[in-house]
């Protein structure tokens, strides 16, 4: 990214919003305001932000079933059906808050970007996805599943967050639980595992000074839109069978109690000649909370060849493995194998410029959402650890930099080059590095997040990676004693 770009993007109408799109958050913002203080208790200004963000599409095709349901919630009859057409609305404003975001940033950076295909029966909007989907009927026992997570958040939205307490949370644990059994249902087991221990952790939330409620807005609009009958459990969108040589830029790593993710994000050849493509995959494993830091890398140990790509920083060839519309390429270890050295900041150097961004589904178009990767160079890091790039300021968010790798918010400052992800955060551009180039020991060398995915090469970070282990191992002996019970 050049200062040019950073200036494109920060300046006028970009680097904000746009005046429509703040209408839009401000819209959220009223009905986000209800959620904190519940629907079921609902002061007149907090009637009026509900009955406004049905009126804001009065004139589409969703208007009639937003205004009957925001007429009958600020009434008082709440019913799920309701609850998913408002869900439906404020997705969809988000959804073009979205829009406008990513666009500012494919024009600033010149990029490409393919769109979203549409399926034969695709709704137009992703409300009106989920409130076609409530009608549909779902097979046994995973009805039964959903509905109890439907009437979860619906007791959520009823109460408000003021309102939420230990029983309350704890109320989720056996609809979690059942969730977890489902493959098919696990996205969803994991997001309102999340959600939920977010707020066990802030109880007893009515006495909170702040909260993240924007935050929690979104995690409770899309834990109700995928919990609708046939979201996650319908037919699948159609892959395609891609091969060719996969150039790594970085891995995003995404960590919870229960569970973790490796998202790597890449840049694809493929094997026919055809236009690069940007690309993430994606793999998941469990684990207990006391599993952290470098100890994370042992758990996808069945992803050996990624493993060694990342650790090795090497391109990978792959042959006839899934691709999504989203961009998300199915991972299947046994259809790659580790090939030539590829450094990150060269791949970004010579292969983002002409690569073709992937669309973004329905359900994912959400400002939070944006995670897009760029190269930037030739700027100073100032005293409060920005990107001053000729006057053009890029806030680093080094607080996303994971606990497994070796790249540091020390490092981050010393450097001179840097591969990370542009994201919209807190109403605001900022920067997640994935990779930097910085000077150690009067050396330049290169530091990246997966650096360590065969485990730590530093001394320090070794020890406290055996002690990991020690601790893991009487973890795994003390439950087989009670499995032998």
């Amino acid at each position: 990214m050049l200062a040019v770009q950073l200036t494109a993007l920060l300046g006028g109408d970009s680097g904000n919003a746009g005046q429509g799109a703040e209408e839009a958050l401000a819209l959220l913002d009223g009905f986000d305001d209800a959620l904190v203080h519940g629907l079921a208790r609902l002061a007149d200004d907090r009637a009026d932000a509900v009955a406004a963000l049905a009126a804001a599409f009065a004139a589409t095709p969703l208007g009639d079933r937003l205004a009957e349901a925001a007429g009958a919630v600020v009434s008082g009859s709440i019913t799920q059906e309701h609850l998913t057409a408002l869900a439906g609305g404020r997705v969809a404003l988000s959804g073009a808050v979205h829009d406008v975001l990513l666009e500012s940033l494919d024009t600033a950076l010149g990029r490409e970007r393919a769109e979203w295909p549409p399926a034969p029966g695709d709704p137009e909007t992703a409300g009106g996805s989920a409130a076609q989907s409530a009608a549909q009927p779902a097979a046994q026992p995973v009805g039964n599943v959903l509905g109890g997570v439907r009437s979860w958040l619906r007791e959520l939205a009823i109460t408000g967050w003021r309102g939420v307490d230990h029983d309350l949370v704890s109320a989720a644990d056996q609809v979690i639980e059942a969730l977890l059994a489902v493959p098919d249902l696990r996205r969803l087991a994991v997001l309102l595992d999340g959600f939920a221990a977010e707020l066990r952790a802030s109880c007893p939330i009515g006495s909170a000074e702040h909260l993240p409620v924007r935050r929690w807005a979104d995690l409770w609009t899309r834990a109700l839109l995928l919990a609708q009958d046939g979201v996650l459990t319908g037919e699948p969108r159609p892959a395609v069978m891609v091969s060719g040589r996969l150039l790594v830029l970085g891995v995003d790593v995404h960590e919870h109690g229960t569970a973790v993710q490796f998202q790597v994000h890449a840049v694809l050849e493929p094997a026919d000649g055809g236009t690069p493509l940007l690309v993430r995959t994606s793999v998941t494993a469990a684990k207990v909370d006391t599993i952290v830091g470098t100890a994370l890398w042992k758990l996808p140990q069945r992803h050996k060849v990624l493993l060694a790509a990342l650790a090795d920083r090497r391109s990978i060839e792959i042959a006839d493995m899934p691709l999504l519309d989203s961009g998300d390429l199915v991972w299947h270890d046994d259809r790659a194998f580790v090939s030539k050295p590829a450094d990150p900041l060269a791949t970004a150097r010579l292969c983002l410029p002409g690569a073709l961004a992937p669309a973004v589904p329905p359900l994912d178009r959400a400002p939070v959402r944006i995670a897009e990767p760029v190269l930037v160079e030739g700027y100073k890091v100032t005293k409060d650890g920005s990107f001053d790039l000729g006057g053009a300021m890029l806030a680093v968010d080094a607080e996303r930099l994971p606990g497994c790798g070796p790249l540091t918010p020390k490092l981050v400052a010393a450097s001179t080059a840097c591969v990370g992800l542009v994201r919209w955060d807190g109403g605001r551009w900022t920067l997640q590095p994935l990779a930097v180039q910085a000077t150690v020991k009067r050396e330049a060398v290169v530091v990246a997040t997966g650096d360590w995915a065969l485990g730590p090469t530093d001394p320090k970070a070794a020890k406290a990676e055996a002690r990991a282990a020690d601790a893991e191992a009487v973890l795994r002996e003390r439950a087989g004693r009670l499995l032998r019970r």
